[in-house]
């Protein structure tokens, strides 16, 4: 559980400059000070001025496609920080999957019927539209699961379960999303296999000297991440997969940090495996997808059972499909497919490398700005002219839980960030703390939004200190 949900007090029966709050079991009262609004005056007028005079960004020409964001919370413009948790949806996205329930409503594979065929064709249409985002060399390579946490749990169980045998080593990092990790604590229960995790160097970026020193012929398979979610550091996976396959060991990455926000090529990468979950990626939740190599995605036995997935079925025994049929079974989220389809369609109107370029003058901004501020901890390596860290920050405040941090933000300033472990509890140990506030930018995001949250932590660490 990564924090508490808590509802707080309405303000407005309060005086105009009292505010009551509660965060956990404190209660403070506080006036707003003159000086939090002349900063945010400035800030608003500098943005002003810098709107005037430089090229609209890509952030700003984005926003109309996103409706949620043109909203108010808690009585201030909503500041939309939790990307990496989950992105918004443009409006294409959200057509597409109503259009798939106002007029083509049917089930996929099994009809004959005009409706049962046009959603077939979109679906599969879908799935090409996937491959081809991330360059796979054919859309059979494609599965589509309920997400990048099915997506590993299948590999680990097809394939884990079948290819894994006492002695054998399967090594991660000690940064690894808990879905990258718990899949594999569980099969190496079942068969045997050790795990092996590579810890931070000195710039708090997973060890790739530890990873290559620990390969070795009993090693089966390295299961990494693209692009941390804690950590904004990003690795060399080409690199990771040429010296995995030389000891012949296979390679799963985690992108679900990656394929949203920059160019993926899984054929450029040569990985034999690797996720992602479209709900990061501008599409809904409740899809995802696994690409496999073809050869392997043969090998592989059914993850689960039931219809769709066969071939043939008799009282005694069946017979499966091909791939990737084989890795669906029942009825899938056709509207949720077919609308992450649009989300390919619309992230590549834009284009991916456009999108990268922005991201990274993004993610330096918000690292400069918050690394500005006294006593605030930023995780992972510092951005230089050969790193370039993915577009979030998490921090800590020296004497403040990140919870209180995040809690104020969205009540007092309508800045809306993550608090907790982010499904990284190792990673949190190894690096000595509980958990961590996280800043996370897509490119809908602007420096403005930056220069607002900046404004609004600062803010936010003054009320709290100046309880102590």
């Amino acid at each position: 559980m990564e924090g508490v949900a808590m509802k707080l007090p309405s303000f407005k029966s309060l005086a105009p400059n009292a505010i009551s709050f509660a965060v956990g079991h404190r209660s403070f009262t506080r006036v707003r000070r003159s000086f939090s609004l002349s900063v945010c005056s400035v800030a608003s007028s500098s943005a002003t001025i810098a709107a005037d005079s430089e090229p609209v960004s890509l952030g700003r020409r984005a926003r109309k496609d996103f409706r949620i964001l043109h909203q108010e919370v808690n009585g201030s413009k909503l500041v939309y920080l939790d990307s990496a948790a989950t992105s918004q949806k443009p409006a294409a996205v959200l057509d597409a999957l109503q259009n798939y329930y106002e007029f083509y409503n049917s089930n996929v594979h099994r009809g004959i019927h005009y409706l049962s065929a046009k959603a077939t064709d979109e679906f599969e249409l879908a799935r090409k539209k996937v491959a081809r985002f991330i360059n796979a060399s054919d859309s059979r390579e494609i599965v589509f699961t309920r997400n990048a946490t099915e997506a590993i749990n299948l590999v680990a169980y097809s394939w884990g379960l079948s290819n894994l045998k006492p002695g054998d080593e399967v090594i991660l990092t000690v940064a690894e999303h808990h879905s990258c990790i718990v899949p594999w604590q569980i099969v190496s229960q079942k068969t045997g296999a050790v795990l092996k995790f590579v810890t931070l160097n000195e710039d708090e970026v997973p060890d790739m000297d530890m990873l290559r020193e620990m390969l070795s012929q009993k090693t089966k398979l390295v299961a990494v991440h693209h692009v941390s979610n804690v950590l904004a550091s990003s690795l060399p996976i080409e690199d990771i997969v040429v010296w995995a396959h030389d000891v012949g060991a296979k390679v799963l990455v985690d992108a679900c940090q990656s394929v949203p926000h920059m160019v993926v090529d899984v054929q450029k990468l040569n990985a034999d495996f690797l996720v992602a979950s479209s709900h990061k990626m501008c599409g809904p939740t409740g899809i995802g997808f696994l690409y496999g190599k073809s050869d392997l995605l043969h090998e592989m036995p059914p993850f689960l059972g039931g219809g769709e997935m066969i071939s043939d079925v008799f009282l005694d025994h069946s017979t499966y499909a091909e791939p990737p049929s084989r890795f669906e079974a029942g009825t899938p989220a056709i509207g949720e497919a077919i609308a992450l389809g649009a989300a390919c369609d619309y992230l590549s109107g834009i284009g991916m490398p456009k999108i990268h370029e922005y991201e990274v003058e993004l993610s330096k901004y918000l690292y400069e700005k918050l690394s500005s501020l006294p006593d605030v901890r930023i995780y992972g390596p510092r951005p230089s002219e050969s790193v370039c860290r993915a577009a979030l920050c998490s921090f800590n405040v020296e004497g403040l839980h990140p919870t209180d941090l995040a809690t104020f933000l969205d009540q007092q300033h309508g800045v809306a960030i993550r608090s907790g472990h982010h499904c990284a509890q190792p990673l949190h140990r190894y690096l000595g703390v509980n958990a961590s506030a996280r800043a996370s930018l897509y490119f809908y995001n602007t420096k403005e939004e930056v220069d607002s949250f900046i404004v609004a932590l600062a803010d936010t660490v003054s009320f709290f200190n100046s309880f102590k």
